[in-house]
């Protein structure tokens, strides 16, 4: 009972309050893969763990939400890099260039999204408009830090060139006789000269998130927000993004700038751009049968 009491009073205020709050709210990005997915049949547990050494930097990362009222932005901090990465960190940086954002600019109260993306070395400005999830609220609460928060889920729908959602395609069913075997050696053929043959993205994902009423702002990392406070813990298919630290109401305040840099195109145009490369580089593939250049 007091902490249904202490959750009504929270979202009683939550309106008087949000224009009054801001802040800065760092965050710890992990993304865990699966070498199975992505690593080549009989791959040794040595080579794996190279790679995932050679990748950490990659899949961990520290990232800042600034806010002010209905205003934010969002960033990754700056990190000096150490040049340890290898060729298999390179590799990955290829892979997920498309879907790694740089700054994100949010307006909740005109819904507004500014995202800016390097794309294959060119700089893209997507203008688009925050994507609100239909949030169910549940019973379940935790402790986060020195903040009471509350669970939440939502249903994302994914484009297929959400790559960062990419895994092994799952293999089809099939009679096992002697003109089938023969059809599945020369698509299996074709595949290993198109690796991007190999994996799928799914339709949809399930994001859980954790959010307190203690802060009312209905923002969150990344494009996330719409719940009546702070979301302070992320977790979307392999990525668990969690608040690690909270300044509120800096007494230098908070600079919010809309970002301006990059070619301006909307999501769907970007989006096209990702699926004409995309095809581009499985064409490469194919006509060089699956091997690399230089």
């Amino acid at each position: 009972m007091k902490n249904l009491f202490f959750i009504a009073i929270a979202l009683a205020s939550f309106t008087l309050g949000a224009q009054n709050v801001s802040g800065k709210a760092y965050y710890e990005s992990k993304t865990t893969v699966n070498m199975d997915d992505f690593g080549r049949p009989g791959m040794s547990e040595e080579i794996k763990n190279r790679i995932m050494a050679s990748m950490k930097s990659e899949l961990e990362k520290t990232f800042i939400l600034s806010f002010s009222g209905n205003e934010s932005s969002y960033k990754e901090e700056e990190k000096l890099d150490t040049g340890n990465s290898g060729s298999y960190g390179r590799g990955f940086r290829a892979a997920i260039g498309s879907v790694t954002p740089g700054v994100q600019y949010k307006d909740v109260t005109s819904n507004e999204l500014l995202e800016e993306r390097e794309f294959f070395g060119k700089e893209f400005l997507i203008k688009d408009t925050i994507a609100n999830l239909e949030w169910q609220v549940t019973k379940e609460q935790k402790m986060i830090g020195e903040y009471f928060a509350i669970k939440a889920t939502a249903v994302k729908k994914l484009n297929d060139t959400d790559f960062s959602f990419a895994r092994r395609r799952a293999p089809g069913n099939r009679e096992d006789n002697a003109a089938e075997d023969k059809k599945q050696d020369s698509i299996n053929k074709a595949k290993e000269n198109d690796p991007l043959s190999q994996i799928e993205v799914p339709k949809e994902t399930v994001v859980t998130a954790w959010f307190t009423p203690q802060i009312p702002v209905q923002n969150g990392p990344a494009e996330y927000g719409g719940l009546p406070g702070l979301i302070l813990e992320l977790n979307i298919d392999r990525q668990t993004i969690l608040c690690s630290k909270i300044v509120l109401n800096p007494t230098d305040g908070v600079d919010i700038k809309k970002p301006s840099k990059g070619k301006k195109v909307s999501r769907e145009e970007f989006n096209e751009i990702v699926k004409v490369k995309t095809e581009e580089m499985r064409e490469n593939f194919r006509g060089r049968g699956g091997r690399s250049r230089g």
